[in-house]
């Protein structure tokens, strides 16, 4: 079996260059991506920078990001960075932004790392090594009763079909507000899956899902103890249409309630 934590070192290398730099530089001249949907210089700056660091340091595996896409060879395994995750809370000034950097072998998350700039966390996880912030261990909540649960929901849809997608986010919402103790969204899938990792969310629904989103939360949030899975409780991959966790025992109810508010199709 490989040992995808011979790789954290690396990886930690190229999320520490991409920390120093959310940290030091402004966002400068925003790139419209569609409705209400930007990158900034800092988003293009990191990931230019990570892409050819890591290219340097591991040319057998290849790299995807957000903003430019795929490059170099890895069949099997490729980098997966979203270079600011919150990019909207990150040019408004919020420090709920993140760095995320995954690693995934063949659609399956194998390491991440996530770094919170402003908060002063780092997340990391490596297949079979456990899940960690800044070197302690850290456990998934035990919470089973949605009605003592956090639960965090993802960002509404913009852009073209956005209404329709909307429904289903409101109706999720709207149910997880009448059952759970209170509902937050944070604007950052990254946040959202170091902190369901860390205990300090109990449960976590997108309706949607991206490589660089998902892919260092997710084998962070499972190597924690928590369970990832789409929305027909198929174990999550980077091949999921959505992004639902929550620890063994309150996954079944986030899942009923979310397959209730938005049937699978």
């Amino acid at each position: 079996m490989t040992d995808y934590g011979d790789l954290l070192p690396v990886a930690h290398a190229a999320v520490d260059l991409a920390r120093d730099m959310m940290r030091t530089l402004r966002p400068g001249v925003l790139t419209g991506k569609g409705d209400r949907d930007m990158a900034s210089e800092v988003d293009y700056a990191i990931e230019r920078k990570l892409r050819t660091f890591l290219a340097e340091r591991t040319p057998q595996v290849g790299f995807l990001g957000e903003e430019e896409g795929t490059s170099g060879a890895g069949d099997d395994l490729t980098w997966s960075l979203d270079p600011v995750d919150g990019t909207v809370n990150f040019v408004h000034g919020s420090p709920l932004c993140a760095v995320s950097l995954g690693l995934i072998e063949r659609r399956r998350s194998v390491l991440g790392v996530i770094d919170l700039p402003f908060l002063g966390n780092r997340y990391f996880a490596a297949l079979g090594h456990g899940a960690f912030v800044d070197g302690e261990r850290i456990h998934a909540s035990r919470t089973g009763d949605l009605t003592e649960a956090l639960v965090a929901v993802g960002d509404f849809a913009v852009g073209e079909g956005a209404a329709g997608l909307n429904e289903h986010r409101l109706a999720i919402t709207a149910a997880f507000a009448e059952q759970a103790q209170r509902v937050r969204m944070f604007g950052s899938a990254a946040i959202d899956l170091a902190w369901l990792a860390h205990g300090r969310l109990d449960a976590f629904v997108m309706l949607s899902n991206k490589p660089w989103d998902t892919s260092a939360g997710v084998i962070i949030a499972r190597e924690a103890g928590a369970r990832l899975a789409d929305l027909d409780g198929t174990p999550h991959t980077a091949d999921s249409g959505a992004t639902i966790g929550a620890n063994e025992a309150l996954l079944p109810s986030v899942l009923a309630l979310v397959r209730q508010a938005a049937p699978v199709r």
